[in-house]
């Protein structure tokens, strides 16, 4: 594969600005383990058995994600900020979909300053936050922290939202869940910010899988949540693109994997379709708008 090809697919993968904020869809990276600056591991080595796995065998959009699980060697993987939000420096939040099979739960905890990685520091700012511990609470989620449990509810077998913004000033945190807030949790211990996320296979019944991850300075809004949700269909492609989703999708671009502009449509309808049938074979970056929200996802054609 052409190195130009691979830069552009990192350049709409992974979206980075001056004070560090990022969104990952996971598409820029190949199957397998997966070790980057961003995607660590609990010690930091790269030892192919922490590491978070990129998968195809599930996704929001695109063809792939991310996947933890005890099968592949019992990841233990880190999401690390990179000092993008140290102590004292206001509200961040991280936001991540998330699909857990019916029979399985998954398992990620918060952590506090990650360099030069998690072990090193074991700033645990929140307990262990399960869904379906064991397997055998199906829809049904916990948050053991400072304040005691908090508890909460999910969909097996669909893709839903998690996110926790971390207000680094009074080191308290709030997770959501499908769309649900938590109460308020003051860390567990002190911490030098919000350094990252472990996502670990905690048991024998972890299976789930990651995608469009993102960190945000600031509080996202529900609108920010949900109007950005889409499934595209068929991919691969012959000839129309078909964007499924709820709210009505203001603009679409397509864009060839050297980021040159091939299409464009402003359909401001629900579920609208582009033809690409004039294209050659090959991958697109697919820019959807919906609001004030936009992803890019691969498309084969």
């Amino acid at each position: 594969m052409k190195k130009i090809y691979l830069a552009a697919l990192v350049l709409f993968a992974t979206v980075f600005s001056a004070n560090a904020q990022f969104t990952d869809d996971i598409e820029g990276y190949g199957n397998g383990p997966l070790f980057t600056p961003q995607w660590t591991t609990w010690d930091g080595n790269n030892d192919g058995t922490q590491n978070a796995i990129v998968s195809q065998d599930q996704a929001l959009s695109g063809i792939k994600s991310v996947f933890i699980g005890p099968s592949s060697g019992g990841q233990d993987a880190i999401l690390d900020f990179q000092g993008a939000a140290p102590g004292g420096s206001g509200i961040w939040t991280v936001e991540w979909k998330m699909y857990i099979p019916s029979g399985n739960s998954g398992y990620f905890n918060i952590q506090g300053n990650t360099s030069p990685d998690a072990n090193a520091n074991q700033q645990f700012l929140s307990g262990d936050i399960y869904f379906n511990q064991t397997g055998n609470n199906p829809g049904e989620g916990s948050d053991a922290n400072s304040n005691g449990t908090n508890t909460f509810t999910f969909p097996h077998d669909e893709w839903f939202s998690v996110s926790v913004e971390c207000d680094t000033d009074n080191e308290t945190y709030v997770l959501k869940v499908a769309g649900t807030a938590l109460p308020s949790v003051a860390y567990n211990a002190a911490s030098d910010g919000f350094g990252g996320v472990d996502f670990f296979a905690a048991e024998a019944a972890t299976t789930y899988y990651l995608d469009d991850v993102r960190l945000v300075q600031g509080v996202l809004s529900n609108e920010d949540f949900s109007e950005a949700v889409f499934n595209v269909y068929p991919n691969p492609v012959k000839d129309k693109l078909t964007i499924e989703s709820a709210a009505a999708v203001n603009s679409i671009v397509v864009y060839d994997v050297l980021g040159k502009k091939v299409l464009s449509a402003q359909p401001d309808t629900i579920s609208p379709s582009i033809d690409m049938s004039g294209l050659s074979s090959g991958a697109y970056l697919v820019q959807v708008t919906i609001g004030n929200a936009s992803k890019t996802i691969k498309v084969l054609k």
